[in-house]
């Protein structure tokens, strides 16, 4: 069945890639065209990335309060980690290092993905365990090198901080402070986290000068390689499940494999999804180094070349790696 499996995988990327490969250059070039020309164009809509919209209409009181216990160090065990802790919101989402560090400075064992847009992903956490935002909550409430809390020490901790009642009695006056609608604030919070008008968005939406024509070009090739195969969608990734090492052996060259490598394979023991893990969002992507699941690559001209030998068989030109870098540039986002 993986052997199965790794054919169809490859097959569908090689004749995606193709066939988008023909679409773009019906749509981006003919013989009398000069690169310049091949550059100005209108993205077709169906290339299946589409601008992020602006965050949703959602409780500002329950935002509020969401955002309040996102930066509270009291959901950890010894008050000294919160949510922004890993998730830092000038940072593009991310701590910026290696794996995030918990309670007591331990260390994790995978690298941190962005909370920016994280309401777009089909699914939580690199082997989407989690289906919710409110689910993913309860992974480093209860993890023990991360929060190392529980939700009765969590609730009852909040229960003796006034401003809290009042808040939650207010907001939840059915429920108050409970489990449920803990997840409820801080989920709904991560909810208004969008980035919409990327200067990418910007172009999406008709504004042809939002981009240069190095980017547009760093664009054409993002097609025609196949990289939106898998990174499309509003969030560009977040709504697949992905190998990693279709066409090389990612793991070998690495060395040093862990159990966090297994990937969704460690939710399902399903052998097929040994290495799966989801495709991370690209959105941002110029803020959120370091790179893949293991935190190993540092730059984002290193992921794009890695990208394209593992899972595409190919290296890519040094100037073709630049104009992706540049286009890849063109989706750091605004957040509110």
């Amino acid at each position: 069945m993986l052997f199965l499996k790794n054919i169809a995988t490859l097959i569908f990327c090689i004749f995606g890639s193709y066939f988008i490969y023909l679409q773009t250059n019906i749509l981006l070039s003919s013989p009398q065209q000069s690169p310049s020309q091949q550059t100005q164009y209108n993205p077709p809509a169906d290339l299946l990335i589409t601008a992020i919209p602006n965050p949703p209409q959602l409780n500002k009181d329950i935002v509020a309060l969401g955002k309040l216990l996102f930066f509270d160090t009291a959901l950890s065990k010894n008050h000294s980690v919160s949510c922004a802790s890993c998730h830092n919101l000038h940072n593009g989402g991310v701590d910026g290092l290696t794996v995030s560090f918990g309670i007591n400075n331990q260390r994790g064992n995978i690298n941190s993905p962005t909370v920016l847009n994280s309401a777009l992903n089909f699914k939580q956490f690199w082997d989407g365990r989690a289906s919710s935002l409110e689910d993913q909550i309860d992974g480093p409430i209860n993890n023990p090198k991360e929060m190392g809390s529980s939700w009765p020490e969590v609730i009852s901790r909040l229960k003796q901080n006034a401003r809290y009642q009042k808040k939650f009695k207010t907001l939840y006056p059915d429920s108050g402070i409970s489990e449920q609608t803990i997840k409820n604030a801080i989920a709904t919070y991560e909810r208004s986290l969008l980035t919409p008008n990327s200067r990418f968005d910007l172009y999406l939406k008709g504004q042809q000068d939002a981009i240069t024509p190095a980017e547009k070009e760093g664009y054409q090739l993002f097609i025609s390689y196949g990289c939106v195969n898998c990174h499309q969608g509003v969030n560009m990734g977040g709504n697949m499940f992905e190998k990693i090492g279709i066409m090389h052996d990612y793991f070998a060259d690495r060395g040093n494999k862990t159990e966090v490598d297994l990937g969704r394979y460690r939710v399902t023991l399903i052998e097929e999804h040994k290495y799966e893990f989801k495709v991370p969002s690209l959105r941002n992507i110029a803020l959120t180094a370091p790179y893949f699941h293991d935190g190993q690559t540092k730059t984002l001209a290193s992921a794009v070349e890695k990208m394209a030998y593992y899972q595409l068989g190919i290296s890519l030109p040094k100037q073709e790696t630049t104009s992706i870098v540049d286009f890849l540039k063109t989706l750091t986002g605004k957040l509110n």
